[in-house]
């Protein structure tokens, strides 16, 4: 078949590998891309924002599958135009993607399903705002419920602190995505990822992961998108899967299709495992990034034809859904001064990084005007590493990122050091 595949991140050069490695695919296009995509791919000039030049691309081109990797494109109902055209697309419409693009919406199906979140107040103004956080205790979790790149996320130590954000994200320090709010009690326990693919009927698990969001060492500083990840997740044992899919993705898919919102493509479950079970922190509507590096290194299967089964309903027809045992950790390499003001234009060599088995996944990357190879974005690569579990796969990972030249580069040098730890006191 032949595939678009749009988008342009660490996340879509993990999916292009993996599509491109099909027998099922005969052409894979993408849009806009990157200099790591454009090794398995065939970039094409197109613009995701314009519905109708990516309809009349895929007619042109007779494009069997479009496969649309970052959240914008979706909440802004690509899906939808492409299914009126009669083009398959994998990802939710615009009614369903809200899931994503908006934290309230979001919140408010979790009270109409009966589905386990933190409490929570929506409110649309700073005097609301401010009302709202006399009814929680800190420290205070602040959403705003647009999107927000990943960054709209602030926790609040103390009311001073909380006051001082909220100001700031009715100032506007979020865009529109700031113009209204959710306020949430803070849960404790450990996060985690989970994935599910679904075709609006059938539901099948994808895979479990951990990812490291704060910018620095021991989990400190800023939000970012991501700085690392590993798959899959032992602390999402069998029974914690099984619990999540009876009492949150299976009651999210059922109350979308039942109040005509029916969703296709991965929902991607970002769980807080306490200790009264999991319960939903949000919902991505795409590959989780850095997420997906991981779980692409893991996956068996026919990526193609399985996201072929979910855009066309027929899950049930496809192949199981097949991972190597193996963990997959990768490790995010970014630009200095993620993730307030990255510096662009660093020159990066990877050099033998990928002479073990180890994969580059170019996130943030371009070709300067001499054709060598440098930073475009805050994170410019994922490198991605397996291992027998967390504790090979870090070793490998940062063997990889010190072959690599990136004078202007940072990372994390602890991604998986949870279950680093779990696994050196493990008596096995």
């Amino acid at each position: 078949m032949n595939i678009l595949l749009l988008g342009s991140g660490g996340r879509e050069h993990a999916l292009a590998w993996k599509l491109a490695a099909s027998p099922s695919c005969s052409q894979l296009f993408a849009a806009p891309g990157n200099p790591g995509i454009a090794e398995c791919a065939k970039i094409v000039a197109l613009d995701m924002a314009d519905h109708t030049a990516v309809i009349a691309f895929c007619r042109e081109n007779a494009v069997d599958l479009v496969v649309v990797g970052p959240e914008a494109p979706l909440v802004a109902g690509l899906a939808d135009d492409l299914r009126a055209q009669g083009i398959a697309v994998f990802g939710p419409g615009r009614a369903a993607a809200q899931l994503e693009g908006s934290k309230g919406f979001t919140k408010d199906l979790c009270t109409r399903a009966n589905i386990p979140t933190a409490g929570y107040e929506r409110v649309t103004s700073l005097e609301a705002a401010w009302g709202a956080l006399k009814r929680f205790d800190a420290p205070f979790v602040l959403k705003a419920d647009g999107l927000a790149a990943g960054k709209g996320v602030v926790i609040a130590e103390t009311r001073e602190e909380a006051q001082e954000a909220l100001s700031d994200m009715f100032d506007g320090k979020f865009g529109s995505a700031g113009s209204e709010v959710v306020i949430e009690e803070f849960m404790r326990g450990e996060e985690a990822s989970f994935f599910a693919l679904t075709d609006g009927e059938m539901i099948v698990p994808f895979g479990t992961a951990q990812d490291h969001k704060r910018v620095g060492e021991g989990d400190t500083g800023p939000n970012t998108g991501g700085m690392g990840a590993y798959s899959p997740a032992p602390v999402l044992t069998d029974t914690l899967v099984d619990r999540a899919m009876r009492e949150i993705v299976v009651p999210t898919v059922r109350t979308l299709g039942e109040e005509e919102m029916p969703y296709r493509g991965v929902l991607y479950a970002g769980l807080m495992l306490t200790e009264e079970g999991p319960k939903l922190v949000e919902y991505n509507i795409r590959f989780g990034d850095p997420e997906c590096q991981v779980l692409m290194m893991r996956f068996e299967g026919d990526l193609p034809a399985l996201l072929m089964a979910c855009a066309t309903g027929d899950l049930s027809k496809a192949d199981p859904v097949r991972f190597s045992d193996d963990t997959a950790l990768t490790v995010v390499m970014a630009a200095e001064g993620y993730p307030d003001t990255p510096q662009k234009g660093g020159a990066i060599e990877l050099g033998g990084a990928e002479d073990d088995g180890a994969k580059v996944f170019h996130a943030g990357t371009a070709r300067g005007d001499d054709g060598a190879l440098v930073a475009s974005g805050g994170r410019v690569l994922n490198v991605t590493a397996r291992g027998r579990n967390v504790t090979e796969a870090q070793a490998a990972a940062y063997k990889a990122v010190d072959a690599i030249t990136f004078a202007q580069g940072f990372c994390r040098r602890d991604i998986g050091w949870r279950e680093v730890e779990r696994e050196g006191t493990d008596p096995k």
